[in-house]
């Protein structure tokens, strides 16, 4: 009998961070869990980021709640998978008073737990150059990992460490209760959780047609070494209004109207400004935001100078030589998940707010929790 006509307790469908946290939830529960991948390695959007679990920031309630868990988890794993974590907190920049304005109130919520206000000359190594900013909100409780590598680190300690059985360059064809089709042959699990993250075609494709999923594509960059050494993330006034845990708040109106005046192109392409370092110095800069049920593969050098005008007025200085560039794509609607059942003891969920990395521990928590019945696991307050 080859492994996919053994019987697994859970059959994953999808490789990515959605479908590995799934995977580990279930393991944790002493269950035999088999994941399926059409991919011979990561190539999707949970490799094509910035790999910033990004707490603050996140939509007040469940899916604030849903970070912090994720966090916790990416902390608890990052040693036994040889994942090493890069940079810990956030530091979100205040370039204009209707911003300064607005992080003052979200620091009055309960969502600011772990964060501060620093005044600009109290920033220090925090954000090196000569931008002008009127200080930041500084956060201790979001992380960041090198996604490149911690994916396929993470996928082969859940293979060592918890006995997860891998298949790649198999293509699920369909799905139903107890059974899996396969492009290898048949698959029979108990339970069976689709994580198919920006494939809306293969499986289940009413179900995102009811929920109106489309695909957002953005735009990433890698930059050479500064010369400078970030200890946490930096991101700007931009990303104020994009992340709903600052952008629900009344305070953010006054800023969007500025914003709306001074920087209409931004808005346009869906910018915000997030930067991240590696481990070699070189830094991640992003991104954008453009949404079609097939978006175009090619990346624009306007959207890409965009981007870097954004890096020049916060760090005050030239960004750094190009080394790379790429698109990446993603599964895109409103609200944070789509979570369904098409079927008895069948899942499908995706992520649809492009915050895979930040949630899907908490959330594959509260999946595996319902398929098998038992109280949610580990849901911080």
């Amino acid at each position: 009998m080859t492994d996919l006509e053994q019987k697994f307790d859970l059959a994953v469908v999808g490789a990515g961070i959605v479908g590995l946290a799934h995977a580990l939830a279930a393991a944790r529960l002493g269950k035999r869990v088999l994941v399926l991948d059409r991919d011979a390695q990561a190539n999707g959007a949970s490799v094509r980021n910035f790999g910033f679990v990004t707490v603050t920031g996140q939509a007040r309630g469940e899916v604030w709640r849903r970070a912090r868990r994720s966090a916790q988890v990416w902390s608890e794993i990052a040693p036994a998978a040889g994942i090493e974590v890069l940079q810990r907190g956030l530091t979100m920049v205040a370039r204009r008073p209707e911003a300064k304005t607005l992080l003052k109130a979200f620091l009055e919520t309960e969502m600011a737990q772990g964060c501060q206000w620093l005044d600009a000359g109290d920033l220090g190594e925090r954000l090196p150059g000569g931008g002008r900013v009127l200080g930041a909100l500084a956060s201790t409780v979001d992380l960041r990992v090198e996604s490149r590598t911690a994916i396929p680190r993470l996928a082969a300690w859940l293979e060592t460490a918890h006995g997860v059985t891998f298949r790649r360059g198999v293509a699920v064809r369909s799905v139903e209760t107890g059974r899996l089709e396969t492009s290898d042959g048949p698959v029979r699990a108990e339970n069976i959780i689709a994580c198919p993250g920006d494939d809306l075609i293969t499986l289940f494709p009413e179900h995102f047609a009811r929920a109106e999923v489309t695909r957002c594509k953005l735009q990433m960059l890698r930059l050479a070494d500064p010369g400078w050494r970030l200890p946490a993330p930096v991101m700007s006034d931009l990303g104020l209004i994009r992340y709903l845990g600052y952008a629900d708040l009344p305070q953010a109106e006054p800023l969007r109207a500025r914003l709306e005046a001074e920087q209409a192109a931004h808005l346009e392409h869906g910018i915000h400004l997030i930067v991240v370092q590696s481990a070699d110095g070189s830094l991640v800069v992003g991104d954008s935001h453009h949404y079609a049920p097939t978006p175009d593969p090619f990346a624009r050098d306007d959207v890409d100078a965009l981007i870097l005008d954004e890096f020049v007025k916060v760090f005050g200085q030239a960004p750094p030589p190009v080394l790379e560039r790429w698109t990446g794509t993603y599964a895109s609607a409103r609200g944070h998940s789509l979570v369904e059942a098409p079927m008895p003891r069948v899942r499908l969920v995706t992520v649809t707010s492009g915050t895979g990395a930040s949630t899907a521990f908490g959330l594959a928590e509260e999946v595996i929790a319902g398929l098998y019945d038992l109280p949610k696991q580990g849901t911080a307050a």
